[in-house]
């Protein structure tokens, strides 16, 4: 008789039918690219943003800055889940 865990890595192996070895030079290669395009993007969303919130506390608009880096760390957290999906269509082989 299996066990529970037994029956559940059976039912991910169906479900993912992809060995969990080690990954390509192909796949490395295209991690690190994805790594370095969503690296770009978020230095880019921290120049465009950084300047404001700084000019913004200049002023003392509290409001303003706390608006600007709740804007900078949503886009910052986007673009890092975009790279995580990404990352993982690699992984399996998807991408």
């Amino acid at each position: 008789m299996k066990s529970a865990y037994e029956l559940a890595m059976e039912k991910l192996s169906k479900q993912n039918p992809q060995p969990a070895g080690r990954l390509t030079d192909a796949q490395k290669k295209q991690l690190a690219e994805i790594d370095s395009l969503y690296q770009s993007k978020i230095a880019e969303k921290e120049l465009f943003l950084n300047p404001k919130i700084e000019q913004a506390r200049f002023q003392g608009d509290a409001a303003a800055v706390a608006s600007l880096e709740k804007q900078l760390r949503d886009e910052k957290q986007s673009l890092r889940e975009e790279m995580e999906g990404k990352k993982e269509k690699v992984r399996h082989g998807l991408a």
